[in-house]
């Protein structure tokens, strides 16, 4: 039998509107997503998870869990396939009625917060907001009193988890970039793939990057606070925007930098600088997407204040063989966290647990167990 399959399970459909989101005219629910059980059960304890704009409907760890007498609610915002135009505020709404949706109507009891790959930042803020609201001004009055009335979470788990948003992003830009309109433009003394420079990369070299990574978000964002005052004088809310090379983190070449047992040259887009040439994460924005969702300066998205204010237990599960999250990243997750019933499991696997069924069967014990032991 295939764990992965469907054999016993059961996998409701669920679609539903949000209070800032209605039903769109061709029939499509703003808020979507597959409820998973075990057939012909009623769990009294669910799990939910949700992505920045990945479609976690039919995520890959929801069998497992079913199996093991849990609902799974893989749940989608208005954002799904989307990111261009991400807002966080309104994500969070998404994500509330998709928790209202497995109180009221699932009949569950307890429900579990899996922050999985992006969503660990975007299920951290959920719960956050739950335990007191920081969004509040940036909702219109309807959406302010469902922001008030969210359902907190009884456990929150970081499950191969990016830090946040702003993080993962300059993390992995490429810093060499010397014009945002013009991929073809770098400066060699930058260039992660110039061999003059690594790998290895030495001491002076890393810091010099990171900085100049830090330098490039910094950028974007002091043009893009002037560009959205240039164009909302002129009558226009906003605009698109191409973000290039963003697979440019440099553990990824480099195995000796924050060592794992993943594979060295590596990312999830394969040879790291093939995919820095190929557009990927962030590809392209919004000014107000940027400024709310990759902005070091200004993002809400960023994990640590969030992590902050959690005050129920959380476990932070990281693959060892990641090839995008790494155990420092691990670490400053589990640092972050404002609760003292916190535990940190460093287990073998990648970044879905996509290379091994028994790494993905492991991983489904350990939190299963985890979450039977709090509740």
């Amino acid at each position: 039998m295939d764990p992965n399959g469907n054999e016993g399970l059961d996998a409701q459909f669920v679609g539903l509107v949000s209070p800032t989101a209605p039903r769109i005219q061709a029939g499509g629910h703003p808020c979507q997503g597959i409820y998973w059980t075990k057939s012909g059960t009623r769990p009294k304890v669910a799990i939910i998870a949700t992505h920045y704009n990945v479609d976690f409907s039919e995520h890959y760890i929801a069998p497992y869990f079913a199996r093991q007498g849990f609902g799974f609610l893989g749940w989608n915002t208005r954002y799904r396939g989307v990111e261009d135009q991400f807002l966080l505020e309104h994500a969070v709404l998404d994500i509330g009625v998709g928790m209202k949706w497995l109180k009221e109507v699932a009949g569950v009891e307890q429900i579990v917060i899996l922050g999985n790959s992006g969503g660990g930042s975007l299920m951290g803020a959920y719960q956050a907001e739950a335990i007191a609201p920081t969004l509040t001004d940036r909702l219109p009055s309807v959406g302010q009193d469902a922001l008030a009335q969210l359902i907190k979470g009884d456990l929150y788990i970081s499950f191969n988890a990016h830090q946040g948003r702003p993080e993962v992003l300059t993390d992995w830009m490429d810093p060499s970039v010397i014009d945002e309109n013009d991929p073809t433009l770098t400066d060699p003394e930058l260039d992660p793939f110039n061999p003059d420079n690594g790998p290895p990369y030495s001491a002076a070299f890393i810091e010099k990057y990171r900085a100049a990574q830090r330098a490039r978000n910094q950028r974007i964002t002091d043009w893009a606070k002037a560009e959205l005052v240039r164009l909302n004088d002129a009558g226009i809310p906003d605009r698109i925007f191409p973000m290039f090379r963003c697979w440019g983190d440099i553990r990824c070449v480099d195995p000796s930098i924050d060592p794992s047992d993943r594979k060295p040259n590596w990312c999830y887009r394969g040879d790291p600088a093939i995919a820095n040439r190929t557009p990927s994460i962030g590809r392209a924005n919004t000014i107000k997407t940027w400024l709310n969702m990759w902005s070091l300066e200004t993002s809400p998205c960023q994990g640590a204040p969030h992590l902050a204010k959690q005050n129920t237990p959380a476990l932070v599960v990281q693959g060892t063989a990641d090839t995008g999250v790494f155990p420092s990243d691990a670490r400053k997750i589990f640092d972050f966290l404002g609760t003292q019933d916190k535990k940190l499991e460093l287990i073998p696997g990648a970044h879905y647990f996509e290379d091994s069924i028994e790494e993905r069967q492991t991983a489904a014990d350990l939190v299963g167990s985890w979450i039977r032991e709090k509740l």
